[in-house]
């Protein structure tokens, strides 16, 4: 871990007014650390902070040592791209002062393209249920700093490339690398770009931690050195307790490669099968992932909202039959799915959103679509459908493979209007 230091003897300037701006500010008062000032590029996010606002942005980057970069800005939109450049050795994140300021806890760091929120999750979970003292945070939705830092506490942590692409100090006891999918290329510039921030969360650990990495990704690891202990994680350790867990939502493949990285750590801190086996039983699964939330009259309703990519949505795409596949939304750059191993499942896509020609192209001519262009219009075309068709146990399964910023605030608006219309308009129907 990092060298512990005293905040209160360096200058920071927090850039980015946000959830994780507003948190690192909340944190600085906390601790009593005064030499701080804040920017945003919105002047009406600067207004709600005047006693602390810099007057003099340019200035204000020169002289201080540290700039607490919220992770969304991206060098390429920012108005002032080429002053963060200038002074980018001085970027951290909010995570970076978690290391910086404390020195009494463990952590686990979970990064990948798909499945971060769900291990996550399921980590968390799992310590919880075997008696350790857990704080869950990060990219996963509470900022780092608003968690409370109790002695002992292991903290598991969602980290996002851009957290990552600007990190110095991050050092977990134990790195997870999920998976290395085509995502945010359009932030990161290209996928080398995009890898590299990833292959981040390993560069401090040292000795007695633990890089966990799939072992599908042995070929970009050439190159990088490991000081800690390498554990490539693969499936069969896992599918020998996997039959003996109850829990419907970890029944399926879906969850196959996420749960190979939960057993693995459970093995390292020594819990064993039948608390593992225990724990997962009384695990509930998260909201907007694979989330089956209603079934009527033979139709099974599933929001998998949180699918943002091509990847995300193909693993439900495999697990799921008779299906009625609702897609669309801000796609990612230079996404594509392959159709060939799962158009069997898919009976009708319908397509929403503003970028109704990327997901034409996209499908093919394999998968017959209608364009919808709005959710409402979608649910009410796939129950039109499945009622003409006849067809006995179907699926109409929301998984966009794209943001949800075109149409919706994010993907859990997107997800909680999908199941409030189907609920509404299944009872018109049926």
């Amino acid at each position: 871990m990092p060298q512990k230091i005293n905040l209160k003897k360096f200058s920071f300037l927090v850039y980015g007014l946000g959830s994780t701006g507003n948190s690192v500010i909340k944190y600085f008062k906390k601790k009593k650390i005064h030499n701080f000032s804040v920017w945003d590029d919105n002047i009406k996010l600067r207004k709600k902070f005047k006693s602390y606002n810099t007057l003099n942005l340019k200035k204000r980057l020169k002289d201080v040592d540290y700039i607490v970069l919220s992770p969304g800005i991206s060098f390429k939109k920012t108005t002032y791209k080429k002053n963060l450049k200038k002074f980018k050795k001085k970027i951290i994140t909010d995570i970076d002062l978690l290391y910086l300021s404390n020195q009494n806890f463990k952590s686990i760091v979970v990064t990948g393209s798909n499945g971060k929120s769900t291990t996550c999750k399921i980590i968390a979970h799992l310590l919880k249920k075997n008696s350790f003292n857990v704080a869950l945070g990060g990219n996963i939705g509470t900022p780092i700093l608003d968690l409370k830092i109790k002695k002992n506490t292991f903290f598991v942590i969602e980290a996002s490339s851009f957290q990552l692409y600007h990190s110095k100090f991050i050092r977990p006891n134990y790195a997870i690398l999920l998976n290395i999918t085509n995502d945010h290329l359009d932030w990161h510039g290209s996928m080398q770009a995009y890898r590299e921030a990833k292959l981040k969360i390993f560069n401090l650990q040292k000795k007695n931690d633990f890089a966990l990495v799939n072992h599908n990704l042995k070929k970009i690891l050439k190159r990088k050195k490991f000081l800690s202990k390498l554990i490539l994680v693969k499936l069969k350790d896992y599918k020998r307790v996997k039959e003996k867990i109850k829990n419907i939502y970890l029944q399926s493949n879906i969850n196959d490669e996420n749960m190979n990285f939960v057993y693995t750590i459970a093995k390292l801190l020594k819990i064993d099968n039948k608390s593992f086996i225990k724990s997962m039983n009384s695990f509930l699964g998260l909201k907007h992932r694979y989330e089956i939330f209603l079934k009527k009259k033979g139709i099974t309703f599933i929001n998998d909202s949180k699918a943002t990519s091509f990847h995300a949505a193909k693993l439900a795409l495999i697990n799921s039959k008779n299906i009625y596949w609702i897609l669309g939304g801000s796609p990612k750059e230079k996404d594509k799915i392959n159709l060939n191993s799962i158009n069997k499942n898919i009976i009708q896509s319908y397509i929403i959103g503003k970028n109704i020609s990327f997901f034409k192209k996209s499908l093919n001519k394999k998968i017959k679509y209608f364009i919808a262009k709005n959710l409402s219009r979608a649910i009410l075309r796939a129950l039109k459908d499945i009622k003409l068709s006849k067809k006995i146990n179907s699926t109409i399964l929301l998984s966009p493979g794209a943001a949800s910023f075109d149409q919706f605030k994010n993907f859990e608006n997107r997800g909680n209007e999908f199941k409030r219309l189907s609920k509404l308009y299944v009872k018109k129907y049926f």
